[in-house]
Parts: C-alpha cells; sequence; structure tokens
C-alpha cells in the first residue's frame, strides 16, 4: 500500500513506468553504445555518425508539427469516445466523424513527407558531406539507405499520434520500452559486425520491423477504422480548423531546429569531424534530461486536453503543478548525475577512462550546456499546457529564441568552436524562458476566465 501511494504521490502509472523504464534502458544502453562506437569508430568516424544524427532532424521541415496539432485535436474528441472490447471504437458518432477525418488528412500528410524527406535529404546530405573535408570515410550508400528508413518510419508518425490522442498511452509506452531494447541489440549488433556507418540504417529497419509487428497484433481494428474508412460529416478541415495551430507549431518547430541542430554540422563544417563528434556523444548524455522529463510530461497531454474539454480547470492545473514540480525536481537531479559522471572520467587517471573522456566534451563545457537545458525543460510543461487548448502563443518567443540561438551557434561557434556555442546558448536561455511563464500567465488567466 505504502508503494501504491508512493506512485499516486510522484503520478506513476502505467505509461510513466513504461516511459522511465525506457529512459533506464537508455541510460543503461547508451554508455554501452558509447563504448561500442569509441572502441570500433575512429573519430572521424564517430563525428560521421553523429553528424547523420543532426541533419536528419531537418525532416521537421516536412512534418511541420502536425504530429503535436494531431495529439491535441484527436484528445478533445477522445473524450466522448473509447476503445470497446473488440478493439474497435465506439461512442459519439459526430466525434467518431470528426476523428476519422483527422486521420484522413495525417494519412495523406506524411505520405507525401515521408517521400520528400526521402529525396530531399538524400540529395542535400549528399551534397553536405561532398563539399565537406574529406576524411576517408565511406558515408555515401549508408546515407541515401538511411535517408530511405528515414522517410518510410516518417509515414508512422500519424499512427503515433493518433494512439496517443486517444489516450492509448500506457500500450504505447510499453511498446516503445520493447522497441528501444530492440533497436539498442541490433546497433550493437551491427557495431559489432563492422557495419560502420551502416549501424543507423539497421538499427531503423529494426525499429520499423518492431512497429509493424505491434500495430497489426494490437491496433489492427482501431487503424482500419480511422485510415480505411471515408471522411463523412461532421468532419475537422485542414485549413479552417488545424491550419491556424499549425502554422505557429510549424514555426516554433523550424525555430526548434536551429535552436538545437545546428551546433554539430557548424562543427563539422569548420572544426572537423573529431570536434564534432566528441560534440555530438555529449548532446546525448545531455538529451537524457530532457528525455526523463518527458516520461512524466508526454503521457499525460491526452489527459490535458479531454480536462480542457470538459472545462476542469481546476483539476487541470493540480495535475499540471504536480507534473511540473516533478520535472524540475527530476531534472536537476539527472543533470547532476551527469555531470559527475563526465568529470569522474576525466579525474581517473587510468587508460580506458582517459579514452573515453577523450571522446566526449570538457567537464566545463558539459556542465555549460547542462544548466542551458535545465531553463528548457523548466519551459516544457507550460509549453504543453497552452498546447493542450489547441493553440500556440509561444510562437513568436519561439522564433525569436530560434534564430538568436541559431545565429549565436554559427557565429560564436565558427570562431570560439564549442566554449562559443555553449556560452550563448546558455545566456540566450536565461533571457528568454521568463517571457514564456509570463506568456502562460496571461493566456490561462484570459481562457479560464
Amino acid at each position: 500500500m505504502k508503494l501504491l501511494g508512493l506512485f499516486e504521490r510522484f503520478e506513476i502509472d502505467r505509461a510513466v513506468s513504461f516511459g522511465l523504464l525506457t529512459r533506464i534502458w537508455g541510460l543503461c544502453a547508451g554508455p554501452v553504445t558509447a563504448i561500442l562506437i569509441a572502441t570500433r569508430f575512429t573519430p572521424a568516424l564517430q563525428g560521421y555518425y553523429y553528424t547523420f544524427t543532426t541533419i536528419l532532424a531537418l525532416q521537421i521541415f516536412v512534418e511541420l508539427g502536425l504530429g503535436t496539432v494531431i495529439v491535441q485535436f484527436v484528445s478533445h474528441e477522445w473524450s466522448k469516445l473509447e476503445l470497446n472490447k473488440s478493439g474497435s471504437i465506439s461512442g459519439n458518432r459526430d466525434s467518431l466523424a470528426r476523428l476519422i477525418s483527422i486521420a484522413d488528412i495525417a494519412k495523406k500528410w506524411y505520405l507525401v513527407g515521408g517521400t520528400l524527406v526521402t529525396i530531399g535529404l538524400g540529395i542535400g546530405g549528399y551534397i553536405f558531406f561532398s563539399t565537406s573535408a574529406d576524411h576517408g570515410v565511406d558515408w555515401v550508400w549508408p546515407w541515401l539507405f538511411l535517408c530511405l528508413i528515414t522517410g518510410i518510419t516518417i509515414c508512422l508518425v500519424p499512427i503515433w499520434s493518433l494512439l496517443e490522442g486517444c489516450n492509448q498511452v500506457a500500450e504505447l509506452y510499453t511498446f516503445r520500452f520493447f522497441q528501444g531494447a530492440m533497436v539498442s541489440i541490433a546497433t550493437w549488433s551491427a557495431i559489432l559486425a563492422g557495419a560502420e556507418l551502416w549501424t543507423a540504417f539497421i538499427a531503423g529497419i529494426a525499429g520499423l520491423f518492431c512497429s509493424l509487428f505491434f500495430l497489426k497484433r494490437r491496433y489492427w481494428s482501431f487503424l482500419k477504422t480511422l485510415l480505411l474508412s471515408e471522411p463523412g460529416f461532421p468532419k475537422i478541415r485542414w485549413h479552417t480548423d488545424m491550419l491556424p495551430m499549425q502554422w505557429r507549431i510549424a514555426l516554433s518547430w523550424i525555430s526548434g531546429y536551429f535552436a538545437f541542430s545546428l551546433f554539430t554540422p557548424v562543427l563539422f563544417k569548420y572544426h572537423g569531424a573529431v570536434i564534432a563528434g566528441q560534440f555530438g556523444m555529449t548532446w546525448i548524455l545531455i538529451g537524457v534530461v530532457s528525455m526523463t522529463a518527458s516520461s512524466w510530461l508526454a503521457p499525460k497531454i491526452p489527459k490535458f486536453g479531454m480536462l480542457i474539454a470538459q472545462k476542469k480547470y481546476q483539476e487541470l492545473d493540480l495535475l499540471f503543478w504536480k507534473i511540473t514540480r516533478i520535472i524540475i525536481s527530476i531534472s536537476t537531479l539527472m543533470a547532476a548525475t551527469i555531470w559527475s559522471f563526465v568529470c569522474v572520467l576525466n579525474i581517473l587517471n587510468f587508460s580506458v577512462a582517459q579514452h573515453f573522456a577523450s571522446r566526449l566534451l570538457s567537464p566545463l563545457l558539459t556542465g555549460i550546456f547542462l544548466l542551458a537545458q535545465l531553463f528548457i525543460v523548466i519551459s516544457i510543461p507550460f509549453s504543453a499546457y497552452l498546447r493542450a487548448h489547441k493553440k500556440e502563443p509561444l510562437m513568436l518567443i519561439a522564433v525569436i529564441s530560434g534564430l538568436l540561438i541559431g545565429l549565436s551557434t554559427f557565429y560564436l561557434g565558427k570562431l570560439y568552436s564549442v566554449m562559443g556555442m555553449a556560452v550563448g546558448y546558455l545566456i540566450l536561455n536565461i533571457i528568454l524562458i521568463p517571457f514564456v511563464l509570463l506568456i502562460w500567465r496571461r493566456c490561462r488567466r484570459e481562457w479560464h476566465a
């Protein structure tokens, strides 16, 4: 009973539990992957590997935030629907009709998007790497096939958004845990087999296979209803209902790319593959902070939307503040742990520790990036709260943030390498994040009046 009470106090349900297990697995699997990369890849190969990952983030220019919009719209409709014992959807007919229309929009958008990603990123990445310094790494075919599997995977994005909006978070997060384990095993096997840059493609194949198996086994009836039915009336229309929110989120996401994904390409271009690889591996560690926070927040977002649709604002605020306190506490603890780990690697005086320390940024640089990331994490619950209202009032802040951080990363990174990037990133986050909190306070007061 005490354990159940503790779980309830910290909002740890099945979805959160498996979200945390996924992060814990990532914490355990990440060092294993890092060890294998550090021992099996050359420093230049490591730089290409992490630069591949960063350039693939350009897919947001195709997705344009539609997945986030889908979750918000679907959660409002799902407040009048449910999944019955046969796996089909039952409930209010009008809500079901609108839900099917949302699925139709998503299906068409992502089929086109996946094609554009495969072709556009394939050509763009080829030009980028061809015009960079030649490190004697065989990258062409691994890159093109990685773009192909990424384009195919993008076609599944609307399904995950539909499931999340329909509050199937427990099943979804359970699946993601097992999928993460399978992808890690595939990655390790590929590295040990000498796959080199083919590793990312092999991991993508493993993830795609797990996805298709899970969807066919668990949600076949659900998907047939949503994806194979003709939209009726009433319906959600993209240009009048979803576009007003989507274009704002799209600008926010594009700005986010310039804020978070330019670091590695800029370092690769102006300072070489080795320093880009050091940053890439360190950035993976830093990303654990925000990923751990999302383990609590993401499963609750559909609940936010359902409570707003039912106008249960007091219950919404109680849940929000509880989740926010947990996220801030856990993220601070994770940041301190990661920084201590990097410090210990640099202090230990034996060859293995020194070898891995040489593949990461220094403790000072890591600490600056971690502190900046904590400011970002603090703002994430407030952004999610506002978007759950099917609105995006933070667009202007996101655009300003993306432009300033992007310019800072490019110019300071080009001139002063990682130190310039880190200091600029921290200062700008300290300045901009308070504006997010002010906008949240104003919007909450107006919308709930």
